[in-house]
């Protein structure tokens, strides 16, 4: 049983759109200290002005992994402006629970990466929470280099 990717089709994004707007708004409550409200609101617009389109937008891969007929999760990848950088930004990547742990994840930032070379794509980006270690080992055992680091502390409020 081999992964492919495969270009999502719109059922397939508006089925998978709101647990991303949702994961997202609570990674940015979590670590960002945004109330429930305001990240689910900035959640909503960001992805959503990333993705005008749809499915359909022009420079965004967005791919399902299947094993056989089966879904076992998705990647989305913004290609480069043109003129501008060169590198595409993995905006999200994710196994779906009952299918994690089987390497999936890795063979589908193989796979575009072998998609991203084919159109001359020379470099590939991504953010990562701090406290996602199980991610953070996996992108660095691919390759991926820290090049920027955020970092915060969160200060109690005085009355």
């Amino acid at each position: 049983m081999e992964l492919t990717l495969t270009p999502m089709t719109a059922p397939e994004l508006a089925r998978l759109l709101g647990p991303l707007e949702q994961g997202y708004a609570d990674d940015l409550v979590a670590h960002r200290g945004l109330s429930p409200e305001a990240a689910r609101k900035r959640s909503v617009d960001q992805i959503r002005e990333a993705l005008p389109a749809g499915a359909a937008t022009e420079a965004a891969l967005l791919r399902v992994g299947r094993v056989d007929d089966t879904e076992v999760g998705w990647i989305w990848v913004t290609l480069p402006p043109a003129g501008g950088s060169r590198q595409a930004w993995i905006h999200n990547i994710e196994v779906h629970p009952e299918h994690r742990g089987r390497g999936y994840a890795r063979r589908m930032i193989q796979l575009i990466e072998v998609e991203l070379a084919h159109l001359g794509v020379p470099e590939l980006g991504l953010n990562v929470f701090g406290t996602n270690t199980v991610a953070i080992g996996l992108y660095r055992s691919l390759g991926f280099e820290v090049t920027s680091q955020q970092m915060a502390k969160r200060i109690a409020p005085t009355s």
